[in-house]
């Protein structure tokens, strides 16, 4: 659970987040969203459908969709919608990270072999060949140097690419994403340099289970999910269909015909693990976000150091990365993507103010796309 001393903070900030008024604005087929720039991130060629969900600092919210949900029916997507919500997991692994350090049963300076089963422990010793063992903060960080196993070519040509409709339903253990990662020479010695590597929040995930004696998936059920009442928070594990109520995914890459997106709702989300399996809901994104940026979820000295950007060169801290604004203030967060699904959820240092927007495909919307709705959500009129 949340340490003791979060208790009270947690508490104060479910009272403010149950005060929430939605305010619905909702369009049709290819319509865009009055007020609200999230039309600008849909595509008729590759973004059917987005949805946008803003909080302000009193503490309204304003729901926004544009496109469609579900190219068959053509409804638009709901507030409520269940989504594939991709590494934005990673904040919510690195935030039971954080509280194991605060209870002090790891420190983040400890090796990670430490508090790994044997086998993976004794993997990462024969890849680091004598050098200097990778730290539990160099995992949090991406400063491990470890190869990322989702660059892997030939699997992510299975997973990602040509080969997904052939291998959509196929389980992958940690174990074996693991050996798929330390088959490559690392990035760069442990604490060199960052690289993003979804091998370091896998290897996570197995540290919580060896400290805990739990699944990460169980520990973040009882530390996040079940005090910030998170309804439509789940972490599937190998199921592949998406709980109801729920659009469709789409993706424009391995399309099976050239004409037509391919729908990829369902999947096995084993091989994102606790890299990128979560499924949500904006608003409970919202909510999760609000709690933790607002000191609800952490101790101030582990939230200092989710924010501690200095191993990255700014670029990312424990679970969270900043993002600068053309108004020249600094929101905090993260973003997933996943075969079908993008989302990203940013807010201000005090979590007051938080968006939180996606779409039902996985291929990049435009930046311009994004700085628009960002510097409505956050910036002063005009700037």
């Amino acid at each position: 659970m949340p340490t003791r001393s979060a208790l009270p903070r947690l508490m104060a900030a479910m009272a403010a987040l149950t005060c929430v008024v939605a305010v619905f604005v909702t369009t049709g087929r290819g319509g865009v969203a009055a007020r609200s720039p999230v039309g600008d991130l849909v595509s008729e060629r590759t973004v059917p459908g987005a949805a946008q969900l803003s909080q302000d600092a009193h503490g309204a919210a304003r729901f926004s969709t544009a496109g469609v949900a579900d190219l068959r029916t053509g409804r638009p997507i709901r507030l409520t919608d269940r989504f594939r919500a991709g590494s934005i997991t990673k904040t919510v692994i690195a935030v039971v990270v954080l509280q194991l350090a605060a209870e002090r049963r790891l420190n983040l300076d400890d090796p990670a072999a430490e508090h790994l089963p044997a086998a993976a422990a004794a993997a990462l010793h024969r890849a680091g060949a004598g050098g200097p063992p990778v730290t539990v903060r160099q995992l949090l960080t991406h400063t491990s140097g470890l190869f990322s196993y989702t660059d892997d070519r030939p699997f992510g040509r299975r997973v990602f690419g040509q080969g997904f409709a052939t291998h959509r339903y196929e389980s992958h253990t940690p174990d074996a994403l693991l050996r798929t990662a330390l088959a490559h020479p690392p990035y760069a010695p442990p604490g060199q340099r960052y690289g993003y590597s979804n091998t370091g929040y896998l290897l996570l995930g197995m540290v919580i289970r060896q400290v805990t004696g739990h699944s990460y998936a169980a520990e973040a059920r009882r530390r996040v999910i079940t005090p910030l009442r998170l309804a439509g928070t789940t972490f599937p594990g190998v199921r592949l269909t998406l709980p109801a109520p729920h659009g469709r995914a789409y993706s424009a890459s391995g399309r099976l015909r050239a004409d037509a997106l391919t729908d990829v709702t369902d999947l096995n989300p084993s091989a994102a693990g606790a890299a990128g399996e979560l499924v949500s809901t904006l608003p409970d994104l919202n909510r999760f976000f609000a709690a933790l940026l607002g000191g609800a979820l952490l101790p101030p000295p582990q939230l200092r150091a989710m924010r501690d950007t200095t191993a990255s060169g700014g670029r990312y801290g424990m679970g969270l990365f900043p993002v600068r604004l053309p108004c020249h203030r600094t929101v905090w967060g993260h973003n997933g993507e996943i075969n079908g699904s993008y989302v990203q959820t940013l807010g201000t240092a005090d979590g007051r103010r938080v968006v939180s927007y996606r779409t039902n495909s996985d291929t990049h919307i435009p930046q311009r796309a994004e700085t628009r709705l960002l510097r409505a959500a956050f910036c002063p009129t005009g700037a």
